[in-house]
Order: C-alpha cells, then structure tokens, then sequence
C-alpha cells in the first residue's frame, strides 16, 4: 500500500466514523466533467477522495464541499468568487485556486490546482485592503499535508488551537500576488 492509498484509507475511516450520512462518491465521468467545466484537471489526490471517499460532506468542522450536484459546489464557489473577483476594482481570486471548504465568515480552504504540491490555502477576506494578494494564507504546503492535519486533530481551526504550541498558523501565500495577476 502507498502512503496516499494509506492516507485515503485513514480519510476514508474517519469519514464514515464522524459524518451522519456521507453522501455517494463522485463517479470518474462526473470528476472528469467537472474537470472540464473548471478547465484545469484536479490534483490527483483530491480526485481520488471525490471518487473513493465521498462527494463532500467530511473533514474539518465545515466539512468538504461536494465537488458536483445541486446547491454550492466547488464547481459553483470557483465560478462564483472568480465571477465576483473580475469585476472588482482589485481582483483577489486566482485562476486554478479551488475552493473546497467553507469556514464561513467568506473564508475558505482552497487548493492550488496549478501547483506542484496541490498547497491548501487560506482565504481570508477580512484582510483585503488595497491588495487582493493579502487575504491570502498557506495552510497546509499540500492536500496530503492538510489532510493529516486534520487527521491528527491539531488544525488551527480547533476550539482548542490556542492551548496547544504544535498548531501551525497559515502563513501569507508568497505567489499570490502573480498568481491574482496572471
């Protein structure tokens, strides 16, 4: 077994053992559907949990967004905020970054489908001013990362984040200036 087949497997545990009713998983025809309306292929991973684990419905607090189907999708966010970021005065949403996980509040994970690591960032709106590139944060340098994570219990989402010192903080995402501009 690999480590992402483990990975998964561990993902796929804790899904079952902590959602009520996880919706069916995505099939390869509806990923690959949503991977041409998007116009950017999934990273390989967060494919792999739409078509083995589930549709959305797990992982922390918020839980995952179902990647395709009726109400908000990630499919419906991206089109969206890249809908709302264009006809800003300063755009702040770029190209290729998937939103997966609302944490209310307009904040989002979000993963870098155009990097080589499929990094999880942070959007926090409440930090733009004059400069889409700031309400962006690293919160896992990728999904495997961001996943163990939240396997482990030690998000900085946690009720309890600030009693314990092995919580990372998200740190501001570097490229996301030249990334809002291509």
């Amino acid at each position: 077994m690999t480590a992402i087949e483990d990975l998964i497997t561990r993902v796929a545990a804790k899904a079952k053992a902590t959602s009520t009713a996880l919706p069916p998983a995505a099939t390869a025809e509806e990923v690959a559907e949503a991977e041409a309306a998007l116009g950017f292929a999934l990273p390989p991973l967060l494919a792999r949990l739409y078509r083995e684990v589930a549709n959305g419905g797990y992982g922390p607090d918020y839980q995952l967004l179902p990647l395709i189907g009726e109400g908000r999708t990630v499919l419906s966010e991206y089109r969206s905020e890249r809908s709302a970021s264009a006809e800003e005065e300063i755009p702040y949403w770029p190209a290729g970054v998937l939103p997966i996980l609302d944490w209310g509040c307009g904040m989002y994970a979000a993963v870098d489908c155009r990097g080589e690591t499929a990094a999880v960032l942070l959007f926090e709106p409440n930090a733009l001013t004059d400069d889409g590139a700031e309400a962006w944060f690293v919160d896992a340098g990728s999904l495997a990362e961001w996943l163990e994570t939240w396997l482990a219990g030690t998000g900085w989402y946690r009720e309890d984040a600030d009693e314990h010192e092995d919580v990372a903080e998200p740190t501001p995402w570097e490229t996301a200036a030249a990334r809002i501009g291509e």
